[in-house]
């Protein structure tokens, strides 16, 4: 047999064999032969494992050294690690010459990170140690070199073991890599958490760091080179489990003082790092100047970076520092004070009142000539503290403001959708770009348009325009417990081809959105089968997902000129992405049309279209039950505020007309009710930006049935939405309103962010209702679905753009329920944040809540801030 036939017949062994007896010049002449059958396994390696790994043995023997690795790390086989575990594929490559093997580990190592596997690393390393070529120093082989130390890998079918003992330390103790790759510890992404395991202190033999410093002992590795990398890895910042193996490293290490003092500097730069990094750079920092080694300066560069941190602890510690520091030394008051002066313009009033008491305490000691600069800063100051640095700093009075003005974003009109894809290859380079995870509805909405139209255009032109594609990407249908996404386009990008489509579509877990986009996508299939249908109708005019009821009316007449009635997921799809029309032009068009699906849509403009639902907001716990595979739901201890809505009443007939939309369309707006373990399956389905394009016009509707993921708090990514949702039209009720107070208490940051230009543009297009979000997010943090940590934040975030007034309603709304009939505890710092409201937007009003609350004895923070807040409503300049 020859190797063309023994790779068919997936005889790894037998290719081998047939190798050994070729020359080079033979070798190379299969290649053309091999990779014809690569691209026939290509599509489907899964169910031809055999042939896949006969064809990395006999691509491995035929190429040259270079072109081996690149047909060893890029075909089906790179993601099976199993094949580089063949005695074959050994066989072969020890077989070629010393220098092509060198030359074929230089390239292996090359491969990313997170390209390899581990028996791939073992043949390489095997192939390092046989060769006694050049040590490769590349990000992937330092990495796997580090994993293989930690974890010790082994090949069963070759008997490969690159690394021998019990321990880590024992595989370490005598391995010729060690001074060579542990340097290139610092260099490598995420590598951090295996400093920091899988042992830890109590199994010094098999942790890093001790190993590493045991080393450091023994002279194989430079104690300085190791502290001052590590050092640096963590200046360079990087994500939290990463950084916690590096400060472990550092702190296992145990600094002399001598050694900290020469790296204060160091020290320094890790103050702008993840906080616990920074916390403990604070420290080492703090106890030099304790004991009187801090450089000079580097105090007042300390507070420049820590005092506008947002970290609080942080914040309060670097004023316990600089107050210690000035009681130590009087003469260094001056320069405490203006370091405590760069807290004037943190965004804590709390924190502010902080310095200010600093500043105060060590003023005297620090004499006139600070005074200056201490003025300046303090008019960044919150108003609540101004009185008291008038007193304290002298000067003149801050001149009164003009008339307050509300900042608002401006509200940016509808983007128009770009028009139909124009070629078949314009198609294929779209539909490239939605496989890869475009999130842009608009693109996926003409790549479907796009091989309908171009299908029924000229199929064979984009069955050519779409092989490369196809070739690249492999779908098996959606799983049986996913939703459907915009990935499932391949489906249609399959019918197009002529090939065939994995089912199923739909998933067991379903939403009402992935139902809907499954129905179009079977829908659109079809119609290119049947080659009748030249283009979608429901393909948006608008970046909204909306689409233009002129429009919808000239598609339906071009439609009725063909003689063809449009399919019903595609017309219930665009009847819900129109909105009715004052234009009496296009209302005369549409009366015109004569088909029935052009009766329907005359219908549907002339009546109003979708017609707005009421929601009923209450308390539900989704309990506890079973999902349709096996897994247990358990939310006993969880409460949410969820809304449900008793259907729009879309599936009625009109004027004695059939004018139901398609079941899956009907249930986007059908009645929503929160009754069990089933609704919360949507907390585990990712909503995207397709779901708010399937009803551009309706954001209640869409709200409600978003608003179980919303209230996943936890989660990252979801409060992205936020503001496009916000964006849609239709009713802003209890849902919009929810699904804002749920992402104004998300836990991420970005997420916070998101929630607040939400916020913002809500109440830049007047649909913002202050008390009503007030209530919610009351009732969020009673109810314990939302922390007030991260509410204040993102509160007084949307307050420092200059939207005072629109924060202020919000609160006004929230206050009552906050501090009645007992006050909240964690009231305060939203209560700071309000007195910040008032005192700049000038509201005016008593509170009577607010009044009680400033009544109550004791001095906690709710109480003080209280009193303040109730002396600015009466318009009296109360101190803070």
């Amino acid at each position: 047999m020859t190797v063309i036939e023994r790779v068919r017949a997936g005889d790894a062994d037998g290719v081998a064999r047939e190798l050994a007896g070729l020359s080079p010049a033979q070798r190379r002449e299969c290649i053309p032969e091999l990779k014809e059958v690569r691209r026939e396994v290509d599509e489907e390696p899964w169910l031809k494992r055999d042939v896949v790994q006969a064809l990395m043995v006999a691509g491995a023997g035929c190429h040259t050294a270079t072109a081996a690795a690149a047909w060893l790390c890029g075909g089906p086989w790179s993601r099976q690690d199993d094949s580089w575990d063949q005695p074959a594929l050994l066989t072969v490559i020890e077989d070629r010459p010393p220098q092509w093997r060198s030359t074929l580990v230089a390239a292996l190592a090359r491969r990313r990170a997170t390209s390899w596997g581990s028996k791939a690393y073992l043949l390489v390393e095997h192939l390092v140690r046989t060769t006694g070529c050049e040590v490769p120093t590349t990000d992937g082989f330092a990495t796997r070199w580090f994993l293989g130390r930690t974890w010790t890998y082994s090949s069963h079918r070759n008997a490969i073991t690159v690394a021998t003992g019990a321990t880590l330390w024992e595989r370490l103790s005598d391995d010729p890599f060690v001074p060579l790759l542990t340097p290139r510890l610092f260099d490598l992404d995420e590598i951090g958490s295996i400093l920091d395991g899988p042992s830890n202190e109590r199994y010094p033999d098999d942790w890093w760091p001790t190993c590493l410093i045991r080393l450091a002992e023994q002279g194989a590795l430079d104690r300085g080179e190791l502290i001052d990398r590590c050092l640096a890895r963590l200046a360079q910042g990087g994500r939290t489990g990463d950084q916690r193996g590096f400060l472990k490293l550092l702190q296992t290490f145990a600094l002399t003082t001598e050694e900290r003092t020469a790296r204060a500097r160091n020290y320094l730069a890790l103050l702008d790092a993840l906080p616990f990094v920074a916390a403990h750079a604070q420290q080492v920092l703090a106890e030099l100047d304790e004991a009187g080694l801090l450089p000079p300066g580097l105090l007042a560069e300390a507070a420049a970076v820590v005092l506008l941190r947002t970290e609080k602890k942080l914040v309060r510690a670097q004023l316990g520092w600089l107050d210690a520091a000035a009681r130590r030394d009087p003469a260094r008051s001056g320069e405490v004070v203006l370091a405590a002066a760069h807290a004037f313009s943190h965004p804590d009033a709390e924190l502010q009142g902080r310095a200010l008491q600093v500043t105060a305490r060590h003023l005297p000691a620090a004499g006139a000539a600070v005074l200056p600069q201490l003025r300046e800063a303090a008019e960044l100051l919150n108003p609540a503290h101004a009185a008291r640095a008038g007193e304290l700093l002298g000067g003149e009075p801050p001149a009164p403001a003009g008339a307050y003005r509300e900042l608002l974003p401006p509200v940016p009109p509808p983007a128009p959708a770009p028009g139909p894809l124009e070629s078949p290859e314009e198609v294929a380079e779209e539909l490239g770009a939605v496989l890869a995870g475009d999130p842009d509805p608009t693109a996926f909405e003409r790549v479907l348009d796009g091989l309908v139209r171009h299908a029924h255009r000229d199929r064979p032109a984009l069955t050519q325009a779409l092989e490369p594609v196809l070739r690249a990407h492999e779908w098996r249908g959606t799983h049986p417990v996913a939703d459907c996404t915009p990935r499932a386009v391949l489906h249609v990008a399959l019918a197009a081809a002529g090939r065939a489509t994995p089912d199923p579509l739909r998933g067991g877990w379903s939403t009402v959105f992935g139902n809907a986009l499954a129905s179009r996508l079977e829908e659109a299939a079809d119609q290119i089968r049947s080659g009748r249908t030249p283009f979608l109708l429901a393909t948006p005019t608008s970046a909204t997902g909306a689409l233009d009821a002129a429009t919808l009316v000239d598609r339906l007449a071009t439609h009725e000129a063909a003689g063809l009635e449009p399919g019903p997921a595609d017309l219930s799809q665009a009847l819900l992405r129109t909105a009715p029309t004052k234009d009496a032009e296009v209302s005369a068009a549409a009366d015109r049309l004569g088909s029935p699906a052009g009766q329907r849509a005359a219908r549907w403009l002339r009546s109003g279209g979708l017609p707005a639902q009421p929601s009923t907001r209450r308390r539900f716990t989704p309990g506890r039950g079973f999902n349709d595979v096996g897994g247990v739901y358990d939310f006993e201890d969880l409460l949410l505020t969820v809304v449900d809505q008793p259907g729009a009443g879309a599936a009625e007939q009109r004027d004695g007309a059939d004018d139901r939309l398609a079941p899956d369309f009907a249930a986007l707006v059908g009645p929503l009710v929160h009754s069990g373990p089933r609704t919360a399956r949507y907390r585990y389905r990712t909503p995207t930006r397709h779901w708010l394009a399937t009803l551009p016009h309706h954001r209640e509707e869409l709200a409600a049935r978003m608003l179980d993921t919303f209230a996943h708090t936890e989660g990252r990514g979801t409060a992205l939405l936020l503001p496009h949702l916000v964006e849609a039209d239709g009713p802003a009720g209890p849902a919009v309103h929810l699904a804002l107070g749920y992402g104004l208490g998300a836990r991420w940051p970005e997420d916070r962010t998101a929630a607040v230009d939400a916020l913002l543009l809500l109440a830049a297009r007047g649909d913002l209702d202050g008390p009503l979000l007030g209530r919610e997010l009351a009732e969020l943090l009673l109810i314990g679905a939302v922390k007030a940590n991260r509410l204040t934040d993102a509160l007084r975030s949307a307050a420092a753009t200059g939207a005072y007034g629109t924060v202020w309603s919000v609160l006004a709304g929230a206050l009552p329920q906050l501090l009645a009939p007992a006050p909240f505890r964690a009231a305060g710092e939203l209560l700071a944040v309000a007195v910040d409201c008032v005192r700049r937007s000038g509201a005016r009003g008593p509170i009577a809540e607010v009044s009680a609350a400033a009544e109550r004895g004791g001095s906690n923070r709710v109480v003080k801030e209280a009193r303040v807040l109730r002396e600015v409503l009466a318009g009296a300049p109360a101190e803070g």
